[in-house]
């Protein structure tokens, strides 16, 4: 199941693309969300809480709340929900630094 239509980045293009998460390759479609990328491909945890070390994953989607920050190309706390995929991307979780 895939976001065809998203509210803030419009409507997916259709070509595939490949991400690279925490060193494993995934499929893409090129614009999606990267968390709609990851759901997609059954990944859920995205980052770990600061304090507690506790899992964290896509929360209200729409870029308000930063509980979906990874770490994109080498700049951390990028927000997944907000932060259309691109070829070759490479992502990597965060695992309870500060912002």
């Amino acid at each position: 199941m895939r976001i065809t239509n998203h509210p803030i980045l419009g409507p997916l293009k259709k070509n595939t693309v490949t991400i690279t998460y925490n060193g494993k390759n995934y499929t893409a479609q090129e614009g999606e969300s990267i968390a709609a990328a990851l759901l997609a491909n059954q990944i859920r945890i995205l980052r770990y809480s600061e304090k507690e070390k506790k899992p964290r994953g896509l929360y209200c989607g729409i870029g308000h709340c930063y509980e979906c920050r990874v770490t994109v190309n080498g700049v951390r706390s990028v927000r997944a929900c907000i932060t259309p995929v691109k070829d070759k991307m490479i992502i990597l979780s965060q695992n309870g630094e500060r912002l």
